[in-house]
């Protein structure tokens, strides 16, 4: 999951960025992505399971993933809004795409998606 959501996060950047500052900014991108995606994904993930509470695990990582690209990539407007709703799309997304053919439900377990082997069997 880490994995397939570091390349959908490099995508979303590569779009926002164009190719040429994507390039040039490679060392940005691997930190803001590793932040971003491993960081929040870790921090989410065992915030749960120590007993954080779920509006802490929830939004910060969230937040990081709203606020830290347009800052560090010293976004304009219009590429922020761009940002944002590739951001804002792609977690969702993935989220599905994992529940549906895997059945890993647990990353987005408000929004029941029933899986393709549940379906078939």
């Amino acid at each position: 999951m880490i994995v397939a959501s570091l390349v959908e996060f490099a995508v979303v950047l590569r779009l926002v960025l164009g190719a040429d500052t994507f390039r040039r900014r490679w060392r940005a991108v691997v930190v803001v992505s590793v932040v971003v995606v491993v960081l929040g994904m870790l921090f989410g993930r065992y915030g749960a399971l120590i007993g954080l509470p779920w509006w802490l695990y929830y939004p910060v990582p969230a937040l990081v993933t709203v606020v830290l690209p347009p800052i560090i990539f010293r976004l304009r407007p219009a590429r922020t809004a761009v940002y944002l709703l590739l951001a804002l799309l792609s977690a969702p997304l993935i989220h599905a795409v994992f529940a549906f053919f895997l059945g890993w439900d647990e990353y987005l377990p408000f929004v029941p998606i029933p899986s393709l082997a549940g379906l078939l069997a």
